[in-house]
């Protein structure tokens, strides 16, 4: 008589000792890493979003400037061009400011919920997210932006 393999985890393996209460726990589980996932998808679309404004805002301030100054128009004084520009860019920081806070905000609240559901024993493992790339794009290019917005104002840095 031949033995069968079995695929059968042991009941000292499953959550509660059974199968339905583990299935149910690693449904809950990915629910959470794709919920996770959207928010980073959130967060890059205020990405795409800030980084328009801020190149938009940096090149009208660079561009529509110097046109200004070569052309001597008294429509379009330098001023002008560096308030618009600027408030653009300042718009895209502002945006990018919001966003972070936001996508913070949710990832605790994420966190939380996920650490209530592993101390009742419903999930294996904990709320451990690592600091995603996205988070760490989004503050370099707040850094970037904020750059901008200093090399407008004060005519200095590497963007002025």
């Amino acid at each position: 008589m031949e033995a069968k393999p079995t695929t059968e985890a042991p009941a000292s393996d499953l959550v509660f000792g059974d199968p339905g209460t583990e299935l149910a726990s690693n449904r809950t589980a990915l629910a959470f890493e794709r919920t996770r996932i959207a928010s980073d998808r959130t967060l890059m679309a205020l990405i795409r979003t800030s980084l328009s404004l801020i190149s938009f805002g940096f090149t009208i301030f660079t561009f529509v400037g110097r046109l200004a100054v070569d052309l001597g128009s008294p429509a379009v004084t330098l001023a002008s061009a560096r308030n618009f520009g600027l408030a653009l860019v300042l718009l895209g920081v502002g945006l990018l400011i919001a966003g972070l806070f936001t996508h913070y905000e949710f990832l605790t609240n994420l966190r939380g919920r996920r650490s209530r559901l592993h101390d009742l024993k419903l999930l294996r493992t904990g709320p451990q997210y690592r600091t995603s790339l996205t988070s760490v794009l989004a503050l370099l290019l707040l850094l970037v932006g904020l750059l901008a917005v200093l090399g407008m104002i004060a005519r200095t840095g590497p963007f002025g």
